[in-house]
């Protein structure tokens, strides 16, 4: 690998978890270098770090170093490096000289595009696609969001094939706006889906429409709705779901935006409190797709338009658990506005 692009894995000691996040995104790989003043090898971080340190409690503004592996693994060599690579299955293994300094970084060459072996989850997956997609007028006068193409299919049968990557083949799909061109496009599709379809007859927003899939259900299934692909670890997701006992997850994605100018905060009388040149903002956005437990239908009434949102607080009012799985923005695709489907469409197929 050329320096150049070694350099895109590696950071120094000072970088904060947010900034490490956006270094991450960068080099598409889930993992960073960490290196001290004198560019020596003194740990490693992945998103996998960066969640668990966010949910033991940590800060997106704290120094990444809290939260990376501090005793990394390293090849002295290349051929050593394909050995510990191919041995244990690692995203990368970098090379160092005797100072510890990083010369060299292993991929996995052609392995690198192999597709990762998947457990099977086997649950059923509830998809809303029941809204007009106002935000992708005038696209949506024509066909409905979920069928709009992304490259050489629509949105929503990629998210479905995503789903099936993991056994998640049996598919529920809430419809209402243009749903007979939704039901005509699957009659003839040649993946022969599981569908199951339940037609809103007047629109219940993003939650309300579990209403008509009360009692389907006696076990945990994913509800997404139809604008968003994530590429993350779907049995990550579950088995943290399972084992914190939750009622919902939220899946939430890092999101680190540059303010391209001086922010001023101001006092009273007009008092300049703060002044910061050009901030990173960094928060965590809901992506829309959430592991549900079926006791959710309770808090439901029949036919009620309600956002899900709404429909968490519920849940969270009386008590159960709920709580947010975050992932790496790279990990998120959305295309609910007109400016994001070609760089969806880019991301998935290149240029």
């Amino acid at each position: 690998m050329d320096k150049l692009e070694i350099q895109k894995f590696i950071g120094t000691d000072k970088l904060t978890v947010s900034e490490v996040m956006q270094k991450i995104d960068i080099n598409t790989m889930g993992i960073l270098f960490l290196v001290d003043k004198n560019e020596h090898l003194i740990g490693c971080i992945t998103d996998g770090d960066v969640r668990r340190y966010l949910l033991s409690g940590g800060k997106m503004e704290n120094l990444a170093v809290h939260a990376a592996n501090k005793e990394p693994r390293y090849a002295r060599t290349i051929d050593e490096a394909k050995h510990l690579y191919h041995s244990k299955n690692f995203i990368i293994i970098p090379v160092v000289n005797n100072v510890m300094s990083i010369i060299d970084l292993y991929t996995g060459e052609k392995d690198r595009k192999t597709k990762k072996h998947r457990s099977p989850l086997n649950i059923p997956v509830v998809i809303n696609a029941g809204g007009k997609g106002t935000r992708l007028d005038p696209f949506t006068r024509v066909l409905p969001k979920p069928l709009i193409p992304v490259g050489e299919l629509p949105i929503i049968e990629l998210i479905m094939q995503e789903y099936k990557t993991y056994s998640c083949e049996d598919f529920h799909i809430i419809v209402n706006y243009k749903k007979d061109l939704m039901k005509a496009y699957f009659h003839d599709n040649e993946n022969n889906y599981n569908i199951t379809w339940y037609d809103e007859e007047k629109p219940l927003g993003t939650g309300g429409g579990l209403s008509l899939l009360r009692g389907k259900f006696d076990s945990t299934f994913f509800f997404a709705n139809c604008d968003a692909l994530l590429t993350a670890n779907y049995e990550s997701m579950l088995k943290f779901h399972k084992q914190n006992g939750n009622v919902i997850t939220m899946v939430c994605a890092y999101k680190n935006i540059n303010i391209p100018y001086g922010v001023v905060d101001m006092g009273k009388n007009g008092t300049i409190e703060n002044m910061r040149e050009k901030p990173l903002i960094s928060f965590l956005t809901n992506t829309g797709i959430y592991i549900v437990e079926p006791e959710v239908m309770d808090y439901i009434d029949d036919n009620e338009f309600i956002g899900f949102p709404d429909i968490i607080t519920r849940v969270k009012e009386s008590g159960k658990k709920v709580a947010v799985f975050p992932v790496s923005e790279n990990d998120w695709m959305d295309m609910g506005q007109l400016s994001e489907l070609e760089k969806m469409r880019i991301k998935l197929y290149g240029e």
